[in-house]
């Protein structure tokens, strides 16, 4: 049972400093509010319809004819629909304000039912796993309209191999809300709660503002803020420790119980990729630091006229860009222009994110840090968190998470169960959002200087996206690897964080005391083990993808949307076919790697 995990609400507007008026969600898509009828009515149904479905089908899989099995799945897949709607209004709200504990409340309260609702459920897929293949394909062979899940019940037959005993996995259902999602929920709160004490500035800071002072123009500033964030987190790293101990070791368990041959393999299949594919992106990658990042940082060095970089300089801007505060109105009609160049089609897909409330992006006391898109169910519509501070990276973030926003749009048409993208390929659309955005603010630049800040910041981005991702990627298999060995403590940690850190980063920095930290605010260790080689594959992917769009592939416009609105229908092979592309050729990795190392080369040229 899908059971998402999001964000908001609110149809009002933030006022950000000199940025506009920051639209606020409008959750009222969703349900009017949490004492709505509807809310109380949908989760009275999905209670009964859970049982009525485990009473009409369980134990009985095996006898259904083709038309009875369609009924059956379908009926499934409207429990999900309506499961998914509650857990995401409940997410969405929780989202905006994590340290409201009536939210807080809410969001348990509903995810406890929700998960008892449910429970009826787990035999679907334990059940179906057990049908004959020889029977299966026979059934799909002869209705066309069951055949089309196909894609849905290959990955659940993937996890056959890997199923327990129908109680075991009932068990684990149950537990589920006291498990992960527990330590998740502990993560976050904590998180949002932590307060920054930064030498020079006027007021205490959140994580996110603190984060955002390193990008500041002033090193000073920047220092002050890195300095800060790392006696904050090593005030709380026993805590972070234990979270990522726990979930480390409760995912051991399971992994072992289910026959899993390594900790990322659960995450492979989720994604439908085979892992070579993943180890072929990850050895390219990690064989192309040096002309990467490496000597990215060697020059950004030179340019910032430092001998060597301290981490707080990683994302600083460069002495020759001009601090720029770019105001919501802009942001959104930069975006907006550059997806219509491609395709007027784009734009209008993106235009009700803004006009509707679909986009919550003021930064607000409580608020989750980072962005996001949250498809919620295919019958609404997807959810955009930013924390919009103003900064020419945060006109990108706009750019990608839109691009989320459009292929959860297009993707919805297949329906709850198949319009999700594996996170392999979910990343396609936002990366090539903010590459339409950079190719159009490149194209548009007036001086050599506007170039090469915007080739820098591009760069840095994609650094940020593929090396740092993949470096992110083998500290987790390193640290899921050291605690099947046993408890680690903080400091075990810490060495883990640093191996990959300077390995990855390069001979340009040197690493405060107290960066050996840093891992503790990643979220995604927390919520999603080895999600983030997905960032890696989807930039890799979409620069292979822009390279033949600028080649100018007849048809590519409609070849793109149909990938789009494949959503989980189609494996990668199939959808990169038309343009001639294959994921699972190790030479495929080092075209989308060429065209950093080509800005990059640019850049150089740039000094002669």
């Amino acid at each position: 049972m899908t059971l998402p995990l999001p964000t908001p609400l609110f149809d009002a507007h933030a006022t950000g400093g000199g940025l506009g008026d920051l639209p606020e969600w409008d959750l009222t898509d969703l349900y009017p509010a949490p004492d709505a009828p509807e809310y109380a009515r949908d989760m009275a149904w999905l209670e009964q319809a859970c049982a009525g479905f485990a009473a009409n089908y369980e134990g009985k899989l095996a006898s259904l004819d083709a038309a009875a099995l369609l009924a059956c799945v379908q009926e499934y897949e409207a429990i999900d629909v309506t499961a998914g709607r509650i857990m995401s209004y409940a997410g969405l709200r929780y989202y905006q304000n994590t340290m409201d504990s009536e939210r807080a409340k809410f969001m348990a309260d509903a995810q406890d039912r929700v998960t008892n609702h449910t429970t009826p459920l787990v035999f679907f897929s334990l059940e179906f796993n057990r049908l004959d293949d020889a029977h299966l394909d026979g059934l799909l062979a002869e209705n066309a309209d069951l055949a089309r899940y196909r894609p849905v019940f290959e990955r659940m037959r993937a996890m056959r191999p890997h199923q327990l005993s129908d109680e075991l996995e009932r068990f684990l259902h149950d537990e589920s809300v006291v498990g992960a999602s527990a330590w998740n929920k502990l993560f976050d709160e904590t998180m949002a709660g932590l307060m920054f004490t930064v030498a020079g500035e006027e007021e205490e800071l959140s994580l996110e503002a603190t984060l955002n002072l390193l990008t500041d123009t002033d090193r000073t500033r920047r220092e002050a803020a890195a300095r800060s964030l790392a006696a904050v987190f090593d005030k709380n790293i026993k805590l972070f420790a234990r979270i990522h101990n726990t979930l480390a070791k409760e995912k051991e368990i399971h992994d072992r119980w289910r026959k899993m041959p390594s900790p990322q393999h659960g995450r492979h299949l989720s994604n439908h990729v085979e892992p070579e594919v993943v180890e072929a992106l990850r050895n390219a990658v990690v064989a192309a630091y040096p002309k990467l990042s490496h000597r990215y940082y060697r020059l950004k060095a030179k340019w910032l006229g430092l001998e060597r970089l301290q981490v707080w300089d990683r994302n600083a801007p460069l002495p020759i860009e001009q601090p720029k505060l770019v105001d919501w109105s802009e942001a959104r009609k930069t975006v907006s222009d550059a997806y219509a160049a491609f395709s007027p089609k784009l734009a209008d897909l993106a235009e009700p994110f803004f006009t509707k409330g679909w986009i919550d992006a003021g930064v607000k006391p409580g608020k989750a840090p980072g962005a996001f898109a949250h498809p919620t169910v295919t019958t609404v519509h997807p959810y955009v968190m930013l924390n919009y501070l103003g900064k020419p990276r945060d006109v990108m973030t706009l750019a990608h998470e839109l691009g989320h926003g459009v292929h959860q749009r297009l993707a919805a048409d297949q329906g709850e169960l198949l319009a999700s993208t594996p996170l392999t390929l979910a990343e396609t659309a936002s990366v090539f959002g903010e590459m339409l955005t950079f190719r159009k603010l490149l194209d548009g630049a007036k001086t050599k200087a506007e170039r090469k800040t915007l080739l820098a910041g591009k760069v840095e981005d994609m650094i940020n996206t593929v090396v740092r991702q993949i470096a992110f990627y083998d500290f987790e298999c390193k640290l899921h690897a050291a605690r099947a060995e046993g408890e680690l403590t903080p400091d075990d940690i810490n060495v883990l964080w640093m191996s990959v850190q300077a390995q990855s980063l390069g001979d340009a920095f040197d690493f405060m005391e107290g960066y050996e930290t840093f891992w503790a605010y990643i979220p995604h260790f927390v919520h999603s083990p080895f999600y983030v080689y997905a960032y890696a594959f989807g930039d890799g992917l979409v620069n292979a993808l822009y390279a033949v769009y600028a080649s100018g592939l007849p048809g590519f416009e409609e070849k793109y949307f149909d990938l789009l609105k494949a959503g989980g229908s189609k494996h990668h092979k199939e959808l990169l076919a038309p343009f001639g592309l294959d994921a699972s050729d190790p030479a495929f990795w080092d075209k989308g790697l060429s065209m950093i190392a080509g800005f990059i080369d640019e850049l150089e040229a740039m000094e002669d």
